[in-house]
C-alpha cells in the first residue's frame, strides 16, 4: 500500500566541478511502498538526481530528508552508514567489480555493514537461485552475459531488503524477458514497503510505475509509444 513521503528533497542544487549546473531548485518527494519513474530528455539530470537522493553525491544547497532524517548537515561518514544500511542501487551497466566473484560482489554491502559472512552468503544464494544465476556465484563478471550481471546487481541491491531502491536506466541493456524479471523484482519490494525510483526512458517500465516525474521535457506517459528520448547525465 502506498504511503507517506519517504524520501523528499527541497530546493536542491548540483553543479559538477567544470561549473555546470545540472540541479537547480528542485523539490520532490517520492512515496513507500510505490513504484516511481524519473523520466526527461537527455541532460535534464535524471542520474544525477538519483546520486543526490541516494546521498553518493553532496548538493550544494537544499535539503534531503531520507525517512524523516534530514542529511545536508549529515558528515561523509554518516552518509555512508545510512547509505548502506538503507539503500539499494542498480545501474545500466551493473557496475561489478571485475575483479571479483559473484558472490562477492553480491555480498560486498553486507559486510561493510557489519552482517556476517555466512549469514550473507546464504541470502545471497537465495536471490541468485531466485532470478536464475546461483550457478555463476563463482565466475567473474567478465564471464557472464550482460542480462545475467544485471540480474547480479539486482540480487546486490536487494540482499539487505532496503528501504529505498534506486536504478538508474536498469533495463537499458536487456532482453524483454530480463527486464521484465527486474521489473517485477522491482514492484514485488514497492509492494512490501520499498520505495522505488527509477530513471528510464523505457514505457515498458514507466507502465509498471505508480507514478512519473519528468524532469524537463513531456511526460514519456504522454510521448507514449514515441520511443527513448535518450541517455543522461
Amino acid at each position: 500500500m502506498i504511503g507517506s513521503a519517504a524520501l523528499v528533497a527541497t530546493d536542491i542544487d548540483f553543479a559538477y566541478p567544470n561549473g555546470v549546473q545540472v540541479i537547480e531548485g528542485w523539490s520532490g518527494e517520492f512515496e513507500r511502498g510505490a513504484m516511481s519513474a524519473l523520466t526527461g530528455p537527455s541532460g535534464s539530470g535524471k542520474s544525477t538526481l538519483l546520486y543526490l537522493l541516494g546521498l553518493m553525491h553532496r548538493q550544494s544547497a537544499g535539503e534531503i530528508v531520507v525517512g524523516g532524517v534530514p542529511t545536508a548537515r549529515m558528515g561523509d561518514g554518516n552518509r555512508a552508514v545510512l547509505r548502506a544500511g538503507q539503500f539499494g542501487f542498480v545501474f545500466q551497466d551493473a557496475a561489478l567489480d571485475p575483479t571479483r566473484t559473484v558472490m562477492d560482489n553480491v555480498i560486498e554491502t553486507a559486510l561493510y555493514r557489519g552482517q556476517p559472512r555466512k549469514q550473507a552468503v546464504g541470502r545471497a544464494q537465495e536471490l541468485l537461485e531466485e532470478f536464475g544465476v546461483e550457478l555463476r556465484s563463482t565466475h567473474r563478471p567478465g564471464q557472464v552475459s550482460g542480462g545475467q550481471a544485471q540480474r547480479i546487481a539486482l540480487c546486490r541491491a536487494l540482499l539487505a531488503d532496503p528501504s529505498f531502491i534506486l536504478a538508474d536506466e536498469p533495463t537499458g541493456n536487456l532482453d524483454p524477458l530480463t527486464r521484465d524479471v527486474v521489473v517485477a523484482a522491482f514492484r514485488r519490494r514497492a509492494a512490501a514497503g520499498a520505495c522505488v525510483v527509477i530513471a528510464t526512458h523505457d514505457v515498458e517500465v514507466l507502465a509498471a510505475c505508480d507514478t512519473e516525474t519528468p524532469l524537463g521535457g513531456v511526460p514519456l506517459r504522454e510521448l507514449g509509444a514515441a520511443g527513448p528520448v535518450g541517455g543522461d547525465l
